[in-house]
């Protein structure tokens, strides 16, 4: 078999393991937090986020211990902007969702801090395991944060079906399978994407931004896909913030944590361009929550077309070279005014739903 298809097929293969080690993860984790009694608010913001981002955890962990920072690092950026804009946009194609939740308007300002941050830590070229260590340490204090405020506003709280209560052996049987399935995945994507990088002669970093991040966002999309559907709005924006929150907190503290002295790099190019692409988008989010709106099908396709934007701006340089500039002047002339005009008629929605005195 051709090599290229060969590695296109591992692609293939890995993205369909680790989404069916994300459902099984995800189903296990659930049934074990409602036999240890962990409320429900809990579970859908850590323990559900959690089994949603774990494909990309474990594509970034065997990347770094393999050494190929430049996946590790742009999987968990890329998956990040893939959320906002793709997973948010087309939830809000499929439903309008309309924000009510005071959880998400906390947990989005707390996404964006955590963006900086981590922007910041990665503006030297390296995350030093130090800033592993604290990435780990602020996880374990949102979440404990989580828990303590969980019973401020019980009717927000997530609904779990019946049917995803268990027993304790099936809860940890689905556990084991999902992390087997997630092992073999992640090593199988991993391979694949590096094969196929080194067959078209891109970077890594471009295949992390783009195929291993949308592939390991599977569960998101689907996941918040399907809870727009049910008129779960919360639920579907919920899943998109507490992931990015995860993937930031938990993926990039255990991969700079285990990078050893030299820490985690981060390419010169993810520094420059999709770290702060990914803080815009995370900033974008916060006019739209703040309206106590509806975040409509119109706004939804914009968030998508921006997605298409930012990937044809990612691979115009490999496949046209010739016309990248001219695209970039494109993107400044039309779409930098159009975001602005956008997120200024949203604050100005905002000002306007705003009670007076």
């Amino acid at each position: 078999m051709n090599g290229f298809l060969l590695h296109g097929l591992e692609i293939v293969i890995g993205i369909a393991l680790l989404f069916g080690g994300g459902e099984l993860f995800v189903a296990g984790s659930v049934a074990l937090s409602l036999l240890l009694g962990i409320p429900q608010i809990v579970i859908g913001l850590t323990v559900v986020s959690l089994g949603t981002s774990a494909p990309e955890l474990f594509v970034s962990l065997m990347s770094t211990f393999q050494g190929d920072d430049g996946i590790a690092v742009s999987n968990v950026v890329g998956s990040n902007i893939f959320n906002v804009l793709v997973v948010l946009g087309m939830s809000a194609l499929v439903m309008p969702l309309r924000v009510k939740s005071r959880l998400v308007r906390r947990d989005v300002p707390l996404l964006l801090g955590v963006s900086m941050a981590v922007w910041g830590m990665a503006s030297g070229g390296r995350l030093t395991w130090q800033a592993g260590i604290a990435l780990l340490v602020a996880m374990v204090m949102n979440v404990i944060w989580e828990m303590r405020t969980a019973g401020e506003n019980p009717d927000e709280a997530a609904e779990i079906d019946d049917n995803e209560r268990s027993t304790a052996p099936v809860a940890l049987i689905k556990l084991a399978g999902g992390l087997l399935l997630l092992v073999g995945g992640s090593q199988l994507l991993v391979k694949g994407a590096i094969g196929a990088a080194t067959g078209l002669g891109v970077s890594q970093t471009l295949i992390g931004l783009t195929i291993v991040a949308a592939g390991t966002s599977m569960p998101e999309l689907v996941t918040s896909l399907v809870a727009a559907y049910r008129g779960k709005a919360d639920l579907a924006i919920g899943n998109v913030v507490g992931s990015n929150l995860l993937n930031q907190l938990v993926i990039l503290g255990f991969c700079a944590t285990f990078s050893g002295e030299g820490g985690l790099v981060v390419d010169p190019v993810i520094v420059q361009r999709d770290l702060p692409i990914m803080v815009l988008t995370t900033l974008a989010c916060l006019p739209i929550f703040w309206t106590e709106g509806v975040i409509s099908r119109m706004e939804g396709g914009i968030l998508v077309v921006l997605y298409g934007a930012y990937l044809v701006e990612q691979l115009i340089p490999n496949i046209a070279p010739t016309y990248s500039d001219e695209f970039r002047l494109l993107a400044l002339v039309l779409l930098l005014p159009a975001v602005l005009i956008f997120l200024a008629w949203q604050v100005v929605a905002w000002r306007q739903q705003r009670p007076v005195g």
